[in-house]
């Protein structure tokens, strides 16, 4: 039975585990119950939020709308496409963790997905901004997906062309935003390792695990998994949303102009100009390592990751926001470069 629950505390559904509420809560573990859902005349006249596993969320305020928790579960190898003996299609409910995912992938001989492990959240929220890290994305491996049409309760089924994939974009921030739910993801893997160690950081990890030669997919997941857990904090341990911000493109003109003032400013090629990494902006604007607050400091920046804003217990996300918007004018003001929010701010 669907219940739809009142004044509901948010603080275990985000990472940043900041204490607000939701008017209306309730969860749904497939397509039907979300439809069921949706015909509820408290969920049809509220504003919607789906929830996957909170983990690229800035709550600043209670919600006053409804919030649809995305429980959809199964991993399966799909039999379609057998006359292709190098790849499988893999399809994963929504609702499964990413890392879940990638585990299933490799106990399945599967490469692909193995330098995005770790990245926390859902399967279903992973193509909302085409996640990515250490040289890969989730349009790399993407086949389709599948999602409700909120207005009208119509499964539609999304290629990669139509899902309109950028640098942590799809058609789902932008002109689709808040009118589907993604129930299902289909990605295609490849049955022969494709190793991808492009990130330095990649290979010096894997030497120091002694692996001369090729590595396998296993490798570097344990490699990522490892550098990850280096850099990130656990938001089980201290409250946050991982990369706070998207790492921003300048023009080759802008860069050089950068790298004539800051020599070890570093950069990646990218068509049209280049990336340059957030985290060193923000560190060389002072900001690694910083605590507000009364005490030992309620929030800040975390000291191994400049990148990483965090909640060291009772920060509310109106702090952790004007925190942001500092930061932001810090780095627009001392390098003329534009910081983005990765996360969603609400």
């Amino acid at each position: 039975m669907l219940s739809l629950e009142e004044n509901v505390s948010l603080r275990p559904y985000n990472t940043f585990g900041l204490e607000v509420q939701a008017r209306y809560f309730a969860r749904f573990g497939s397509a039907d119950e979300l439809r069921q859902l949706l015909a509820l005349p408290q969920v049809q006249a509220a504003e919607k939020l789906i929830l996957g596993g909170g983990s690229n969320l800035l709550f600043t305020q209670d919600f006053a709308g409804v919030v649809l928790k995305n429980e959809i579960r199964g991993l399966e190898i799909l039999t379609e496409n057998t006359d292709d003996a190098t790849t499988a299609l893999v399809r994963a409910g929504a609702g499964e963790s990413w890392h879940g995912l990638v585990e299933y992938a490799l106990s399945q001989e599967l490469s692909g997905l193995e330098n995005l492990s770790l990245i926390p959240g859902t399967v279903g929220a992973a193509p909302l901004q085409n996640i990515g890290a250490y040289g890969a994305e989730l349009r790399d491996t993407f086949e389709r997906l599948e999602a409700v049409e909120l207005a009208t309760g119509a499964l539609r089924t999304f290629g990669a062309a139509e899902c309109g994939f950028g640098y942590r974009e799809s058609v789902f921030k932008g002109p689709l935003k808040n009118q589907f739910v993604v129930t299902a993801v289909v990605l295609r893997l490849h049955r022969q390792a494709r190793p991808n160690v492009q990130y330095g950081a990649l290979q010096e990890t894997l030497a120091s695990f002694g692996i001369a030669g090729e590595p396998t997919p296993h490798d570097i997941s344990r490699a990522v998994v490892h550098i990850r857990r280096s850099k990130l904090p656990d938001p089980a341990e201290i409250g946050n949303a991982g990369s706070f911000f998207k790492n921003p493109e300048v023009s080759q003109r802008k860069f050089d102009e950068l790298k004539a003032q800051h020599p070890a400013i570093p950069g990646y090629p990218v068509p049209g100009g280049v990336k340059v990494p957030a985290g060193w902006l923000i560190e060389q604007a002072g900001w690694k390592g910083l605590r507000r607050g009364p005490g030992a400091g309620t929030h800040g920046v975390h000291d191994r990751q400049a990148l990483v804003l965090v909640n060291h217990g009772e920060a509310t996300g109106h702090e952790l926001r004007l925190l942001a918007e500092e930061i932001i004018q810090s780095v627009r003001s001392q390098f003329g470069v534009e910081l983005h929010p990765e996360v969603n701010i609400l």
